[in-house]
């Protein structure tokens, strides 16, 4: 892909420069003009004087001079075509060294018959704009044609080799680690053009996880992130190394074509998506290169002593969510991962590596600034940004919804119990993800704080209720011994939870007790503003967070919600 990016600007320069490069950048091929030009010499008589060779040397160098601008309108053409099509980072760079296609270089008797040609083209022009300004201004009047959406658009082209060969200083040493990570030191050259200035942290990857069963245990991190500084951009960017580990090269390639999709759909970033700049290859390592951003939910939660947001901060939060799911879905893209954070430590709980908690964020803030002076805050004092606005990040989980779905997604806090029970899972399971996220937003703790599915469900059947029979009597062998028959006040026999006789623990059945219905759950650890607008509030969630997927309301449907019109 890097080696046809480079022949792509390679061959639209030379079709420019060359008036025997055809407009499709094959040389060899004489242009019309040109041909009829070398036919009339041929035919002069043999005693012609020193003029007639003067005039079809201008001949020549007048239809050599057509052709050229005609193949460079059409290459042009066909190098805008090349781009736009892409909807992402070119294999091309605005670096790339181009020939400019100029008149030549021709004598005083033709420069007479250049410019009267100019000045009829100049005329035909202006002529040409008089008819068709009414047209224009018609077509200007009708309302936008609503955008078309490109499904797939496979991966985009990297970095052409140059832009990684670029000498500014050295770069930083080959070494791995034993497990593939990438190896660094801080003022380093990741490639000569992007010097390392501190790390972000670690992502990961839904079809690459270090872990294939349900406990629940923290993600392994497949990727690192670090700031960078973009000498070519002038500006700080983030970038995301994958391990040179081919099986995450393979995921990582996923999460490329995700991205690219994204972009092509919404190049604006009005759908709240962060947009992939570029990406490269970098000693086995896949490079992904974003623009640096803020804070986590997670990250402000934490500063701000895991208080709630502002009712009317959190409400902006969930509607650019919405907006973004909805987006991707349309998409037919699920994003399987969707959570503002790690949940708040326990006390009584070991406290996970730095390192680890930053892997549980994919939510960032545009606003680098934290004040305490933001819109909507209380009198409490958080410290919160200057701006709502939100980008969704890492697609390393994301899944086209026709590709293979593997049995286990989500982090465990934020998991749909059709994927627990193994029915099966498709775009709902981002909308029961977004249910729990708002009741973080509104509260400022997780909802399922666990680490285990027996626990888990409890935990849900004591806020939401009993899953549905149906459910648990078709829920995958591996789980079926978290149920068991028992007889039904109407006759016969049903499948209910084998809770609290399976559990963990003692102190496992003590924190199920102490969840409520959401409704009492919300009025006790939620905010004024949230408890004036309790009802609403509390029938958006009821709809994210149906036992069953095929009864969730859809992003679409949620962001039609009065509990989006409420003016706070």
């Amino acid at each position: 892909m890097q080696q046809q990016g480079e022949e792509d600007v390679a061959g639209s320069s030379l079709g420019e420069s060359n008036p025997l490069v055809g407009s499709a950048g094959r040389p060899g091929k004489r242009p019309r003009a040109a041909d009829a030009a070398a036919t009339q010499e041929q035919q002069q008589p043999a005693g012609a004087g020193p003029a007639m060779h003067l005039r079809s040397a201008q001949k020549r160098l007048l239809a050599a001079e057509a052709a050229a601008r005609t193949d460079s309108a059409v290459g042009s053409s066909q190098q805008l075509d090349r781009t736009d099509s892409c909807g992402g980072p070119r294999g091309g760079s605005a670096d790339a060294p181009t020939t400019a296609a100029g008149p030549p270089a021709a004598g005083p008797p033709l420069a007479p018959r250049h410019h009267a040609q100019q000045s009829r083209q100049h005329a035909q022009g202006e002529q040409s704009a008089r008819h068709t300004a009414p047209a224009a201004e018609a077509a200007a009047a009708q309302p936008p044609a609503k955008r078309r959406r490109v499904m797939r658009t496979g991966v985009p082209a990297p970095l052409p080799a140059y832009e990684l060969r670029r000498g500014f200083e050295r770069p930083s040493p080959p070494e791995d680690d034993e497990n593939g990570h990438y190896q660094f030191e801080i003022g380093e050259n990741l490639a000569p053009r992007f010097k390392i200035m501190r790390k972000f942290g670690e992502g990961t990857f839904g079809q690459a996880r270090g872990r294939t069963n349900g406990s629940g245990g923290a993600p392994t991190a497949l990727a690192l992130v670090l700031e960078c500084w973009d000498r070519k951009r002038k500006d700080y960017v983030a970038v995301k190394i994958i391990r040179n580990i081919q099986k995450y090269r393979d995921a990582a390639m996923v999460e490329l074509e995700a991205l690219n999709t994204l972009a092509a759909n919404d190049p604006s970033q009005d759908l709240h998506c962060v947009q992939l700049l570029e990406w490269f290859d970098y000693r086995g390592h896949v490079c992904m290169v974003f623009e640096r951003l803020g804070p986590s939910l997670y990250d402000i939660l934490r500063k701000n002593g895991y208080k709630p947001f502002p009712l009317a901060m959190a409400q902006a939060f969930a509607r650019q969510l919405l907006q973004s799911v909805s987006f991707m879905h349309d998409l037919q893209l699920v994003h399987t991962d969707l959570k503002p954070g790690k949940p708040r430590p326990q006390p009584t709980k070991r406290r996970l590596p730095a390192a680890q908690r930053r892997a549980w964020q994919n939510i960032l803030v545009l606003s680098q600034e934290l004040t305490k002076d933001a819109p909507g805050n209380s009198k409490v004092g958080k410290k919160l940004p200057v701006s709502a606005d939100i980008r969704v990040i890492d697609f390393g989980s994301a899944i086209f919804n026709s590709d293979y779905h593997s049995s286990i997604v989500s982090t465990r806090h934020y998991r749909a119990p059709e994927v627990i029970l193994g029915l099966g899972w498709s775009f709902p399971c981002d909308l029961w993800s977004m249910g729990c996220i708002l009741i973080e937003l509104l509260t400022g703790d997780a909802l399922f704080q666990t680490h285990e599915n027996l626990e888990h469900l409890a935990m849900m059947e004591a806020v939401l209720g009993p899953i549905p029979p149906s459910m648990a009597a078709a829920a995958a062998d591996n789980v079926r011994g978290l149920f068991r028959r028992r007889a039904h006040a109407a006759g016969g026999a049903v499948n209910k939870l084998n809770w609290p006789e399976g559990a963990e623990s003692k102190k496992s059945v003590k924190a199920v007790k102490k969840l409520k219905k959401l409704r009492d759950y919300l009025r006790q650890h939620s905010e004024d503003a949230v408890r004036s607008h309790l009802d609403t509030i509390v029938d958006l969630l009821q709809g994210m967070l149906k036992f069953r997927a095929g009864d969730r309301i859809t992003a679409a449907e949620a962001l039609q919600h009065p509990f989006f019109q409420l003016q706070l």
